[in-house]
């Protein structure tokens, strides 16, 4: 055999759309016999391994060496030399502890690259069954090559993308790369070449999982070509999305590098100018600049999201990178995929027609408690209509499933359609096991793809005629019925009419619909074959089924629409399935009216649109259906280009690239595949929406709360400063040294301002707008009051270090008032943070206990910060007199009135 061309003349994407003979012959290759060994090992030394393309990423050395890459730790950094070139080393060792302890904290916080693509490498290792030189042997998936003759049965993983050329009831679960909700029944006709990757039923891909039947299949791509392969293109061209609190950090980082540098060098140039030395000068700026500084804030940050983390592992959701905790606070849109997320991953009937009525079903998937029978809303047994029992009792017995509960939960072994079946009857009180004991199955025909139905045979008893029961597609078991049973059980004539009227109705709201019928035959019948159930047959009804939403998803949806927060639905599903469940669950409207088309927008017409008009139509419309990977990607950046926070939710490989794109991607941790969880920032526990709108409650909680520590923390950074500026200006002594700033800053970061990460929920923090990504960190009013707290510290902490020089006290004994008055202003402030609004009053005066524990030991550590000989001797600190004290609690209770007097103000003006 001749090689294959490297550049087919066909597109690899076309290859569903050609017929056997071409396929083999575009691949040289043979449906019997499959290429000879010698052939097989030339392509692969050709091409190569049926494995992913690996990518590294950063080593651990420059992904540490790039935590120092940030504005304020240059600073530090700075700092740290200076004072260690003029003999500081105490100042110098604690600025460079303070530089490493960050740098290590965001070490610690970064994960290692790649996971994602070598979680999707790892879906391709597995064994296969080839076809070479005329024998079945079994090899290892990374193997296969190009034109191999691949065979599959119930239970093997496709090695490589297949075009099939035989399938025997072949059923293959490509949920992972495609959305698709249940098993894809295959064939092996051509197909048109215009149809999407989901819709191609003659192609069986990589990684995908066969479920039932058997099949055989060319290999037509492998590794990097599949469509997996495509995928992992994606997910490395899809943009790293800085979160939106790391981009206001990095803003505020920055302008606070230049007013930092701004105000060390006017200070210097102040010193200079009245007469002082260069070193005093060079002492005081690093003072300034080192006060100037927030130390606290990274620490800060990194302890109140990982406080974050532990609050939503309760509610079920794992942060896998903690900017994710914050992100989620900051989310305009969610996008949902809808199997498993919005819906229950269980297939539910959800109606009966039994010829003449319709009855609702009640009850949760496949739980077979707690459901029953209702007809215009009135619960009725089965005694109501005979045709509708006989309906159930053939959807029970024309089955190959069987329901099980594993660890409380009920699940199904089997056919998920074929489960719905059962669960429903057991719902309304016909038992499964009961029914086969009673109708034992003699005989039976599977379902095939080529006659759509089942049909089984049962012996009723000693005497009387076996029973045929038939399920199958509407229109097949309807062309193969005589008659109808009637609700009173009679025979009577099938009004096709109102059955397909009622097959509309039903498929109108998204559901799957079978028909059931049966037939009488003679008690010695052993055989049953096509031609028996070919004619003669009597139609019970129609059942039909849809993996229904869950309950719990409709009122989070519900919950986000009060937020602010968009939810769409990107899913792989049908257009009509997707929009039915969209209507129940709230994204569409109720009321609304229009065409299919005026709510979804269908992955072949997205192809059509161009980039601005796509922007216009994910704005517009809330649900998408059919969509590839490609589409997903395209719709997740759409949405991002016009400003809004995107979370993305996913299981699959193909929802991969989205997820890393999305501002937060969020996996699901029960039925999500490793390639999804990889490329995901949070990963939910239960798969469950409703835990999504819980995380974005959490989450607005942190932003909150981290708001609240800035807030409370730059004002003694701002003041510090200011107290260092206005002792040059006036040739006073330095109020405070860079160590007795780094003590403020550290001791108080930890014991007061941490606590605030522990503040509960506010009440109203789900009914707050989605904050906007482009408004700056802190807005006028929250600026205005730490000008305000900044002015209170200066006047207040260097006003008490004058009034100590003046009444003779000793510069250690002045600057040790300075501090302790930074700190008690720092520690009545911090109650008044609590709430950006509300005094602490209002909250809840020991609602955060924690936080009153942290108020105690900090004051206990000032007290040995003072009164200490070791810290006195190392700190160039000295003990103080009560008097002292009582002015420092005065200047510390006055400034939490003033702020408290403040924020009335600002709620009074607000409610005007």
């Amino acid at each position: 055999m001749s090689q294959p061309d490297e550049s087919p003349a066909v597109d690899s994407t076309q290859w569903h759309a050609l017929d056997e003979p071409q396929v083999l012959r575009q691949l040289d290759t043979h449906a019997d016999t499959g290429l000879s060994v010698a052939e097989a090992e030339q392509r692969f030394t050709r091409f190569g391994p049926n494995r992913l393309t690996a990518r590294k990423g950063l080593g651990p050395l420059v992904r540490l060496l790039r935590q120092f890459h940030q504005p304020l730790i240059y600073i530090l950094i700075v700092a740290g030399a200076i004072t260690a070139a003029l003999g500081e080393w105490v100042d110098s060792s604690v600025i460079f502890a303070v530089v490493m302890l960050n740098s290590i904290v965001g070490f610690m916080q970064e994960s290692k690259a790649l996971k994602a693509i070598e979680a999707l490498a790892r879906t391709l290792s597995a064994s296969c069954t080839v076809i070479r030189d005329g024998e079945s042997r079994r090899l290892d998936s990374t193997q296969v090559v190009q034109g191999d003759v691949v065979l599959l049965q119930s239970g093997d993983k496709v090695p490589a993308d297949l075009r099939l050329i035989h399938s025997r009831d072949l059923q293959i679960d490509e949920s992972a790369l495609t959305g698709e909700s249940v098993p894809v029944q295959k064939v092996s006709d051509p197909l048109d070449a215009q149809i999407g990757m989901a819709d191609r039923r003659n192609m069986a891909f990589a990684s995908a999982l066969v479920t039932y039947g058997q099949g055989k299949g060319v290999v037509v791509a492998t590794g990097d070509s599949t469509e997996v392969g495509r995928i992992s293109e994606l997910i490395a061209t899809a943009d790293d999305i800085k979160t939106p609190l790391t981009g206001k950090i990095a803003a505020f980082s920055h302008l606070l590098l230049y007013v930092i540098i701004g105000l060390s060098a006017v200070t210097f140039a102040i010193g200079l100018i009245r007469g002082e030395t260069a070193t005093d000068m060079f002492m005081a700026s690093i003072a300034l600049a080192v006060g100037t500084i927030p130390e606290g804030l990274p620490a800060a940050m990194t302890v109140i999201l990982a406080i974050g983390v532990a609050r939503m592992a309760r509610r079920r959701a794992i942060i896998r990178k903690l900017p994710a905790v914050e992100t989620l606070g900051s989310t305009s849109i969610i996008c949902s995929d809808k199997t498993g997320t919005l819906t229950q991953n269980e297939m539910t009937v959800r109606q009966i027609f039994d010829g003449r009525d319709f009855y609702q079903t009640t009850g949760v998937g496949y739980d077979p408690a707690g459901g029953d029978l209702r007809l215009d809303d009135q619960s009725v047994g089965l005694s109501h209509s005979i045709a509708l029992t006989e309906c159930l009792r053939c959807g029970v017995l024309c089955n190959d499933a069987r329901l099980v509960q594993q660890n409380g939960r009920w699940g199904i072994e089997g056919d998920p359609t074929e489960g719905a079946l059962i669960a429903v009857a057991h719902k309304i009180g016909m038992a499964h096991e009961a029914e086969c004991d009673k109708l034992q199955r003699i005989e039976s025909i599977p379902f095939e793809s080529q006659h759509q139905y089942m049909a089984t045979l049962h012996d009723a008893g000693p005497g009387q005629p076996r029973l045929i029961y038939a399920k199958g597609a509407v229109e097949v078991i309807l062309e193969r019925c005589a008659g109808a049973m009637t609700p009173e059980g009679a025979d009577g004539p099938v009004d096709r009419d109102a059955v397909l009227r009622a097959v509309e109705s039903m498929a109108a709201r998204g559901q799957r619909v079978l028909a059931f019928a049966r037939k009488q035959v003679p008690a010695e019948t052993d055989d049953l074959d096509h031609r028996t159930v070919a004619g003669e047959l009597q139609f019970l009804g129609l059942q039909a089924m849809i993996d229904p939403p869950r309950p719990e998803a409709i009122s989070a949806v519900r919950r986000c629409r009060s937020a602010g927060i968009t939810v769409k639905m990107i899913t792989g599903d049908h257009a009509i399935t997707a929009a039915a469940i969209a209507r129940e669950i709230g994204i569409i409207d109720g009321d609304a009216t229009g065409t299919l088309s005026d709510h979804v927008l269908a992955g072949k017409d997205l192809t059509q649109l161009s980039d601005v008009e796509l922007v216009e139509a994910a704005a517009a419309l809330n649900v998408f259906a059919r969509v590839t990977p490609e589409q997903k990607l395209r719709l997740v950046r759409a949405l991002q280009s016009t400003g809004h926070v995107v979370a993305m939710t996913g299981d699959g490989v193909n929802d991969a690239p989205a997820l890393k794109q999305a501002n937060i991607g969020i996996a699901m941790g029960m039925a999500g595949t490793e390639v999804a969880k990889e490329a995901a920032d949070m990963v939910l526990t239960d798969d469950n929406f409703a835990t999504i709108e819980a995380a974005v409650e959490e989450g607005r909680s942190v932003f909150n709360n981290l708001t609240k520590f800035i807030v409370w923390t730059l004002p003694t950074n701002a003041g510090e400063g200011l107290v260092i500026l206005a002792s040059v200006a006036t040739g006073a002594a330095l109020p405070l040294l860079p160590v007795h700033i780094l003590w403020i800053n550290m001791a108080t970061a930890v014991l007061l301002g941490m606590t605030l990460a522990f503040e509960p929920l506010e009440e109203d923090i789900m009914s707050r707008p989605p904050r906007d990504p482009k408004v700056p960190l802190l807005n006028r009013d929250l600026g205005m009051r730490i000008g305000l707290v900044s002015l209170l510290m200066l006047i207040g902490a260097f006003g008490l270090f004058k009034l100590e020089r003046i009444n003779g006290a000793s510069i250690e004994m002045a600057r040790t008032v300075a501090v302790n008055a930074f700190v008690i202003i720092e520690v009545f402030y911090l109650l008044n943070c609590r709430s950006l609004s509300h005094s602490m009053f209002h909250i809840g005066v020991f609602s955060n206990r924690l936080l009153l524990c942290g108020i105690v030991a900090m004051l206990a550590l000032q007290l040995v910060f003072t009164y200490a000989p070791f810290m006195n001797q190392h700190l160039q600190t000295a003990p103080i007199t009560l008097a002292a004290w009582l002015r420092i609690t005065a200047v510390g209770a006055a400034a939490y009135l003033i702020v408290g007097f403040e924020k009335w103000v600002r709620r009074r003006v607000g409610n005007l």
